[in-house]
């Protein structure tokens, strides 16, 4: 433990275990999902870029989700991969700062970003045949930017409240990343007014976007109503299928972990949860959304052509 004056210079990443041989079971896990991670959101980038067919406002804003995911699994992993083979689990107070003001920065825009792909399924099920008029590329590309605008402003306002807290508990992180509820744990003095302003930053980045969501599939469900043809419907729902198991499934995760009350925290339910949302759903994305995309296995097979 290094401090002066309440002063910390470095943090100590527990992780997930010290057992040695669990440590190299999670090396080869973790390596092999950051490599799965990486192929899966590369190759849909390139499929994206190069053919035609998918230079659509809904794979736009797939490609934007695949390259914030890349980046965003890059925030955490190689440093999980690094502690789990390695001694040293200390990370510095300047790299702690940084991975927690780009984690926080991606995910808020994660949740924007998943928003806006929210309202491009609307448009595509309420006005399929004036879409491309309906969503041209530069308001495309302002929602994007307005995303990662609204995500990295909200995360400056906490990185820099959280950072200026005086940590007078130790240095010891109880997970695998910098993570704003062990940081808090560690802090001390006016703590209750740091957290009410940090809690509120945390709601207001996943209820805003949540109930623009909400709103979207509230329309596109009536749109789909008043289809009269049962093939119709059915179709016009596979195209906000994977979009909605993609939502349900981040914001599961996160609101599991800070919506639930502070009776019930666990910190190992936590880190799985954690672990769920920071280096498995990045992972996972590509596959919702080309599982069962017929434009996106063309593409792939006029690729590997």
């Amino acid at each position: 433990m290094e401090r002066s004056n309440h002063t910390v210079t470095e943090f100590i990443l527990l992780g997930f275990t010290t057992d040695p041989v669990m440590q190299l079971v999670l090396f080869v896990l973790f390596l092999g999902v950051y490599s799965m991670t990486l192929l899966g959101n590369t190759t849909l980038i390139v499929l994206i870029c190069n053919d035609s067919r998918l230079h659509t406002p809904m794979y736009f804003f797939i490609g934007n989700l695949s390259f914030l995911d890349l980046w965003y699994s890059s925030v955490y992993t190689p440093k999980i991969i690094v502690t789990c083979i390695s001694e040293d689990k200390s990370i510095s107070f300047a790299g702690c700062l940084c991975q927690f003001f780009f984690s926080a920065g991606l995910a808020y825009s994660e949740c924007y970003l998943l928003a806006a792909m929210a309202y491009d399924r609307y448009m595509a099920i309420s006005k399929p045949l004036i879409y491309a008029q309906a969503m041209p590329i530069k308001l495309c590309a302002v929602l994007v930017a307005a995303s990662y605008c609204g995500g990295f402003t909200n995360s400056s306002i906490l990185t820099k409240r959280i950072f200026s807290l005086n940590y007078c508990s130790g240095n010891v992180i109880e997970d695998f990343f910098c993570d704003l509820l062990p940081l808090v744990k560690l802090a001390c003095g006016k703590k209750n007014d740091h957290q009410g302003l940090m809690y509120y930053i945390l709601t207001s980045n996943v209820i805003t976007p949540t109930t623009l969501i909400l709103a979207s599939y509230v329309f596109i469900i009536a749109t789909i109503l008043r289809i009269r043809s049962t093939k119709s419907r059915l179709k016009a729902f596979s195209t906000c299928s994977s979009h909605l198991i993609s939502v349900t499934l981040y914001y599961g995760s996160i609101l599991y972990i800070y919506a639930r009350p502070r009776s019930n925290y666990s910190v190992g339910s936590d880190k799985i949860a954690s672990t769920f949302y920071t280096v498995v759903f990045p992972m996972l994305n590509p596959m919702i959304y080309s599982f069962r995309n017929k434009d996106v296995k063309e593409a792939l097979k006029k690729l590997i052509k």
